[in-house]
């Protein structure tokens, strides 16, 4: 009698490969498929040879060579062609077999296939993979969401295939359901935007202003990663410095300043302006990269344009610190946004989101993993209804011991033509949450002048609204209110 396999998988590009070999190298017998079918002769004949995996030229092969309920993870391009393999795999499945997406899918794409899914009789689950090529092959975070009653089936070979901690917990377990496994993702996306755009500022500032080479900044990144910064993007920061071109050249010199994205960041600020949370730093991290392509222009206006010549005279040592300090302050405000888009969306969608659990998901295996997640697992640990990250005593006490070397930096690279704008988006956010009258006043009144949009006031009750006739010609009419 023929042996079944576990698992099937459909998309042979480099993430799907290495899930594959991940899965085998677990013990899972898998299947793969691929629309272009030499890709499965070649992977069958390469990487995959002498391993207990099996190939199909046809979905109906696939589908056929597996256990039930079949299990069938789909690693395409997101959008349509996903619909178009749902339409494909459906004439072939039975009720209880389950599709997986997992590829970078926008969430309210899973919202809508896991209802469509369902209603044929079979389970859907939309699971964020996150931590590139290596992370796939050797233990990615995986965030699933879907069909919960699916999670019993997928969950022995997702957190078998998933990194690790030190204690040996898994980087996955169920987030919630519909599209919360990909939300999660986007925001998680969304944070490595901003956690890239802080390193870089940070850098640009040693460069620039500093006039570091970057052997001397490898160095400074090296010292960093060993403390509050820890991480996966500082790490591999000190490893790119300190690689050479083949004439010893720094090779990162010599890479065009365009920086590329796939579309997660802008999702996540999108996604915040429907929402109404202030998500500046990532926005920011995406608008930079959107200017960093602009390299032509840029380059135009660098002749025309005037600016102030960079100048620094103090104690590098002692300024370096406080670009650390800087830089962790801000790392806290990312994730504080985060977060907070993640409430506010789990409040949105009726999702019961684990806060604590989605760090430790993030603690290995995915490109934004780092010692400082622990901290915010505690975090949640001490006040699980907590609304704002800042406001955990840790966070606080974190960011107010930051805040002079905080402003000191933001000041110098304004003062030298520097742009920061993640680093002083950051300042700003956190000026504005703890200021605790903004002028907001002012701009309320203005609508209520030429928009007759109505206002609250400070000496009555919540929820009463006003309107006044600003001119003498407007009458006592007014609009309705609202918020976008």
């Amino acid at each position: 009698m023929e042996t079944l396999s576990d698992i099937g998988l459909i998309g042979l590009a480099v993430m799907g490969e290495n899930l594959v070999l991940n899965m085998e190298s677990k013990g899972f017998m898998v299947t793969v498929y691929n629309r272009t079918t030499k890709r499965v002769d070649d992977f069958l004949s390469g990487r995959a040879k002498g391993k207990n995996i099996s190939g199909a030229h046809t979905v109906e092969e696939l589908v056929k060579s597996l256990s039930r309920p079949r299990k069938i993870m789909i690693m395409i391009k997101a959008g349509s062609a996903v619909d178009d393999m749902i339409e494909t795999l459906l004439p072939h499945l039975d009720p209880g077999d389950i599709i997986i997406d997992g590829g970078n899918t926008h969430y309210p794409d899973t919202n809508r296939r896991t209802a469509y899914v369902e209603s044929k009789g079979l389970l859907y689950i939309g699971t964020g993979v996150s931590g590139g090529e290596e992370g796939a092959l050797h233990g990615p975070s995986i965030m699933p969401g879907g069909s919960k009653a699916a999670w019993p089936f997928i969950k022995p070979v997702f957190q078998a295939i998933a990194a690790k901690v030190a204690d040996g917990t898994p980087c996955c377990d169920w987030v919630g359901e519909n599209g919360a496994g990909h939300f999660v993702k986007m925001v998680h996306n969304g944070i490595e935007y901003g956690d890239m755009q802080l390193i870089c500022e940070a850098y640009q500032i040693m460069r620039d202003l500093l006039g570091m080479t970057a052997d001397e900044m490898h160095e400074v990144f090296v010292e960093w990663n060993k403390g509050d910064l820890d991480s996966y993007l500082i790490e591999i920061t000190s490893d790119i410095l300190s690689y050479k071109d083949e004439d010893g050249t720094p090779l990162v010199d010599r890479i065009l300043d365009t920086a590329g994205q796939k579309g997660t960041g802008k999702w996540t600020g999108i996604t915040a302006l429907d929402l109404g949370i202030p998500l500046t730093l990532i926005g920011e991290a995406v608008f930079a990269r959107c200017l960093s392509s602009m390299k032509d222009e840029r380059v135009s206006a660098a002749r025309i344009l005037n600016g102030p010549g960079t100048s620094f005279n103090g104690d590098r040592k002692a300024f370096l610190n406080v670009l650390k300090e800087a830089l962790f302050a801000s790392k806290i405000v990312s994730y504080a946004q985060g977060y907070a888009l993640m409430k506010a969306a789990a409040k949105e969608s009726g999702w019961d989101l684990n806060y604590g659990g989605i760090a430790l998901m993030w603690r290995g295996g995915c490109i934004i993993r780092s010692a400082f997640l622990g901290k915010i697992k505690e975090a949640f640990d001490r006040d699980p209804g907590i609304f704002n990250l800042l406001l955990d005593p840790y966070f606080r006490e974190k960011t107010s011991g930051a805040q002079a070397g905080w402003r000191r930096v933001v000041a110098a690279a304004v003062t030298n033509g520097i742009p920061v704008p993640a680093i002083s988006a950051a300042l700003c956010y956190y000026d504005g949450y703890r200021c605790e009258k903004l002028p907001a006043n002012l701009l309320q009144a203005q609508r209520d002048y030429f928009g007759a949009h109505t206002y609250e006031r400070t000496d009555r009750p919540r929820g009463e609204f006003f309107h006044t006739n600003w001119t003498g010609r407007g009458g006592t009419t007014s609009s309705s209110t609202y918020n976008v």
